[in-house]
């Protein structure tokens, strides 16, 4: 499960103050002086209770004409302080089960009860209400390559908590899994988010728990939208680079992508069915995987 860090300080820090300091030392979660420098600074800003109340009346006082800091509001998200360097700042607002917003767009919408990991890691501080509850899990991620339903044997059980009132937790990247469950009342946490260069090319992963296996890949390749776009208008140059990403490019996952674009060209089944038998032999397991799936689907 997520690593509880044990760490008391009383003072207090803005959300200007948190950010400065942290961006100070910069945050690597594989460096133990800066992972603790960071959840210092985070337990500093934990304990102002009122900077998150004021910095929201105040958006909605201006109608959100002024988003100071890039400030940007989703249904569960608010970003505080926005990517820069090595993290984010982020509040998230986790409503109970009987939310009129859970009720109206259902627990998928805020991702509950979905067993998932991270391709990133990052702080977590239990800020309002009685906190989140989660199913933790943990697993090997180097024993998987990422295709639907491949058997994760290393995938166990840990244990039910609850992110409390001012509990601070690392989530490991690649290597917790949780299945969030919905909070007794509204609460809200603040995270610390990693951010990397690499870490769009790095998969995350949904989880079937009874069949202990993966179920689904949640980090599209990067730019694979772009892709597919460009082979969708089917010029010479698009067609050519997705070939040559198909059968060269270093990330699995965006040669899947590319497959899949070219497929989407194909018409008939017997013509994707070809194509994606070449993509059988093309040298990687991932891919070799979801084609061989592929084709089972055409099949029926």
């Amino acid at each position: 499960m997520p690593r509880i860090i044990d760490l008391i300080d009383c003072q207090v820090a803005s959300l200007g103050e948190a950010a400065a300091g942290i961006t100070a030392q910069g945050f690597d979660p594989h460096d133990q002086e800066s992972l603790m420098g960071a959840a210092l600074w985070l337990r500093r800003l934990g304990n102002n209770q009122t900077f998150l109340g004021d910095l929201l009346i105040e958006q909605l006082a201006q109608r959100h004409r002024e988003e100071p800091g890039g400030n940007a509001y989703g249904p569960q998200v608010v970003m505080l302080v926005p990517p820069g360097g090595s993290f984010f700042i982020r509040a998230n607002i986790w409503p109970s089960a009987d939310e009129h917003m859970v009720r109206a767009s259902g627990e998928a919408a805020f991702a509950i009860g979905m067993p998932h990991d991270h391709n990133f890691s990052f702080l977590t501080h239990g800020y309002f209400g009685p906190g989140y509850w989660s199913d933790y899990y943990e697993y090997d991620f180097s024993e998987v390559v990422g295709y639907r339903g491949e058997p994760v044997p290393s995938l166990r059980f840990v244990e039910r908590a609850r992110l409390e009132p001012g509990k601070l937790m690392l989530y490991r990247a690649h290597i917790d899994v949780h299945a969030q469950l919905p909070a007794d009342s509204l609460s809200v946490s603040l995270n610390v988010m990693h951010t990397a260069g690499a870490q769009g090319w790095l998969d995350q992963y949904k989880f079937d728990l009874d069949r202990r296996e993966i179920a689904a890949q949640l980090s599209p390749a990067p730019s694979a939208a772009f892709l597919k776009v460009a082979v969708g208008l089917g010029s010479d140059e698009a067609l050519d680079l997705a070939h040559r990403f198909a059968l060269r490019h270093p990330s699995d996952t965006m040669r899947l992508a590319a497959w899949e674009a070219l497929a989407s060209r194909e018409v008939g089944a017997e013509t994707r069915d070809t194509l994606w038998r070449e993509a059988e032999g093309a040298g990687s397991r991932l891919v070799a995987m979801e084609a061989k799936m592929r084709r089972a689907e055409l099949a029926a």
